[in-house]
């Protein structure tokens, strides 16, 4: 009986927990578009589909983005993403640094780590396929 009563218990304290984080604030905002990129359609076809959630001002905040500790990972890994790079600040930025983050790019996507895993995990279309790859090869070599 006392051990029925202590995991009724854990329980609920588990539960006053849970609903106390969601009370914890997480930044969710899309900042006003700077200047967006250009690009040919097929890459800024490839690059809203794996990278603009992340790496713009039009992130599509899913549900889980909205429940915590999820939301903190959500909301953390975006403002990073955005730091290191936002698609919607590219046409303001020097053709010079264009050039560097598109080899950046470039390797992030060939050595596997853009998208992100957890992302694709749950955003299946944001899996590049071989075609994409190249598109994004392509595009990342010119000038």
């Amino acid at each position: 009986m006392k051990a029925k009563k202590l995991v009724k218990i854990t329980g609920w304290v588990a539960l006053a927990l849970f609903l106390a984080i969601q009370l914890v604030p997480v930044e969710r905002s899309n900042p006003p578009v700077v200047a967006d990129l250009e690009a040919p359609p097929e890459v800024e076809a490839v690059l809203r589909t794996a990278c603009y959630d992340c790496h713009s001002s039009e992130t599509r905040w899913p549900w889980y983005s909205y429940v915590a500790p999820a939301s903190w990972v959500v909301a953390h890994d975006v403002e990073e993403a955005r730091s290191e790079m936002s698609f919607s600040d590219w046409g303001a930025l020097d053709p010079r640094e264009q050039l560097e983050l598109k080899q950046d790019m470039w390797e992030e996507v060939e050595k596997g780590a853009m998208p992100l895993k957890k992302y694709v995990m749950l955003h299946a279309s944001a899996r590049l396929d071989e075609e994409q790859k190249r598109i994004l090869r392509d595009w990342c070599r010119t000038e």
